[in-house]
């Protein structure tokens, strides 16, 4: 599931100065079941495993793990799902 205004982005651009036109793409995994809350985004390169929710607002720069929740910018989980 998908929150208004989630974003998911794929493309960074290089740190150097000279380069910084060039584009450096990279994946974005999103497991089974996962739900991204309102104005989520979630940075290239990141996987959010099965059932995840991702709560509103966060900033996802890291793997977030399977069946846990994670909150906050940077995101980081806060709880696990025992269901």
């Amino acid at each position: 599931m998908l929150g208004h205004h989630a974003m998911i982005a794929t493309l960074n651009h290089e740190q150097d100065p000279a380069k910084r036109g060039e584009l450096l793409p990279a994946a974005v995994h999103i497991g089974k079941k996962v739900w991204l809350g309102a104005n989520v985004t979630v940075l290239p390169g990141v996987t959010n495993g099965d059932e995840a929710v991702i709560v509103a607002g966060a900033v996802v720069t890291k793997d977030v793990p399977a069946k846990t929740i994670a909150a906050g910018v940077p995101a980081r989980v806060v709880k696990e799902i025992t269901e």
